[in-house]
């Protein structure tokens, strides 16, 4: 390393004092940029992203500080200021990701100085040392979205933010293989979807050879319907299946041969509960294999585990929730969402995984009604101009194609079930009773009348409150959004065990069991809701139609 060696960084530690140039940076940034979008025609975007990032380290002030003078210098503004200069409109939407690449995604104007704008006109450090080459600019490629259409201030944001994603990721990958080579072998270590495929396959197969019974046969029916869409051409889909008809397995039995027949990347599981993510993840674990599958929650945050003794397979867990790069990620309405309308760095790495690939948004009637039109507004701009297939998936279809009462819905959502009404009628396994109004004196009479009950209603105090009053009844369990993950899980498995077992199991919950948990009782009390709410309470009896018919009070 020479004095005029430009350096991008240097292992400090090293006796050699081994150093990465700026321009290796670059190249490597670019390239890896370049790479998570390819076979995207606006692929050249990312990698001029990519190639000017860090063109502020060619200053003299630079070159001082990474030498270990202390100085505050600048380093991301020069490579925007050059990105608007030369490339003008095209270049400005360059310099949000550019310029935020540390800081996060700017505003475009502000009064704090620290938007865009300001940082255009910003004074920095001159950059002489950069080579002319590097400085050079081809015209780029057009636009992920056309500008003729409505909304195209949100589509050329959310293009800002995808470029800023496949920026931030190999920036950070590519120090990381310099800085850090040993956590940098740990990734990427996944099977391919192809073998993932083989294990549900193989599964599938298994318990088909060994199903009984009429709700395994509507069960196999909905498989095949799902396998044969999978062929279809890739877009926004519904499956409308009833509680207890399989659409777990069979929504993912879609989305790999989907993903296989269509060159895409990953598959991405999209739940609203933790109690339901760490369910399905369990069951996809036990099918598929521990090494395929990421699960990224609050509950599995990498951020709150800093154990610095970890097998390799937690550390690349931890580093996968990053930014997705397994082939089944397992995750949250709130991390998914939130993630595509971030502006840090760290939530923004992920979202370049997200395109090329099959979202499967389960329990879809959960999506929050203040923020729909955004979510639909996002998922509408994956499917049509970044090659992502959506699934709604769920017992009780939320109405979210456009209508005459519902402008901004989606379009062109194709259902996967050719007669939902036949299979809704064929897997009607419960009847449904209206009891009026109870005292909760007489309801929990009523609850210790029966061995096996479940019991739901709207608030955690009321759930409180129930059990209380039913203390002292044998195989007597509480459940709410309160209780920490680790021990709700426990409590899962305690009343799965006595459900099985036919031993005395009562349960008063709040409505977290509704959407998607696997327990069957025989009996259901379900406080008065909306009847999307009473038909999933409905989908935890009788689950496995094991009964001639069971029963829901509400």
């Amino acid at each position: 390393m020479t004095e005029r060696t430009m350096i991008a960084h240097l292992l400090h530690n090293d006796p050699t004092g081994k150093a990465q140039t700026v321009e290796e940076h670059l190249i490597g940034v670019a390239e890896l940029a370049r790479g998570f979008c390819r076979g995207f025609a606006w692929s050249d975007w990312a990698y001029q992203a990519g190639l000017w990032h860090d063109l502020g380290k060619y200053s003299d002030e630079f070159q001082q500080l990474i030498r270990g003078k202390r100085i505050r210098v600048d380093h991301s503004t020069a490579g925007a200021q050059h990105a608007s200069k030369t490339l003008r409109d095209p270049g400005r939407l360059l310099a949000y990701a550019i310029a935020g690449h540390h800081a996060g995604l700017p505003n475009g104007d502000s009064n704090d100085g620290s938007d865009l704008t300001h940082r255009l006109a910003k004074e920095v450090p001159a950059i002489p040392h950069c080579p002319a080459s590097l400085l050079d600019a081809r015209p780029l490629s057009p636009l992920a979205c056309p500008l003729n259409r409505p909304r195209r201030a949100f589509s050329l944001a959310f293009f800002a933010r995808m470029i800023y994603s496949c920026l931030v990721d190999a920036d950070f990958l590519d120090t990381e293989r310099f800085m850090v080579s040993e956590t940098s072998e740990q990734r990427g270590r996944y099977p391919q979807l192809a073998e993932v495929n083989e294990k549900l396959t193989a599964h599938l197969a298994a318990l088909s050879a060994r199903a009984e019974g009429s709700v395994n046969q509507h069960r196999a029916a909905v498989l095949q319907q799902c396998l044969a869409a999978a062929e279809l051409e890739p877009g926004l889909f519904s499956l409308t299946v009833p509680t207890g008809g399989g659409k777990t397995l069979s929504s993912l039995a879609f989305a790999l041969r989907h993903a296989l027949k269509h060159g895409m990347d990953r598959v991405i599981y999209v739940i609203p509960y933790t109690s339901i993510i760490e369910q399905n993840a369990t069951v996809f674990r036990s099918v598929v294999g521990d090494d395929a599958v990421l699960e990224h929650h609050s509950s599995f945050d990498p951020q709150q585990n800093e154990d610095d003794d970890v097998s390799p397979e937690a550390m690349r867990a931890r580093l996968s929730t990053e930014n997705w790069d397994a082939p089944l990620v397992v995750t949250t309405s709130v991390q998914f969402f939130e993630s595509l309308f971030a502006c840090r760095s760290s939530r923004c790495r992920k979202l370049h995984s997200i395109l090329n690939s099959v979202v499967i948004l389960d329990e879809a009637q959960m999506l929050p009604v203040n923020l729909l039109r955004p979510c639909i507004e996002v998922l509408r701009e994956l499917t049509l101009y970044y090659r992502t297939t959506v699934v709604l998936c769920t017992a009780t279809q939320p109405a979210l194609s456009t209508s005459p009462t519902f402008r901004n819905g989606l379009d062109g959502v194709r259902e996967i079930i050719a007669k939902p009404e036949e299979l809704y009628k064929a897997l009607k396994r419960v009847s449904i009773s209206d009891i009026g109004k109870l005292q909760d004196a007489e309801l929990v009479e009523r609850l210790r009348g029966h061995e096996q009950v479940l019991c739901v209603v709207n608030t955690r105090g009321h759930a409180r409150k129930l059990y209380e009053l039913l203390a002292g009844a044998p195989g007597l369990y509480h459940l709410s959004a309160s209780m920490c993950p680790a021990h709700r899980s426990i409590k899962f498995a305690e009343i799965r065990s006595a459900l099985a077992a036919k031993k005395p199991c009562r349960v008063i919950s709040t409505q977290l069991v509704e959407a998607g948990v696997d327990i069957d009782f025989p009996v259901v009390y379900r406080a008065m809701a909306g009847i999307d709410s009473i038909a999933q309470a409905a989908g935890r009896c009788n689950r496995e139609g094991k009964l001639l018919c069971g029963t829901v009070f509400t």
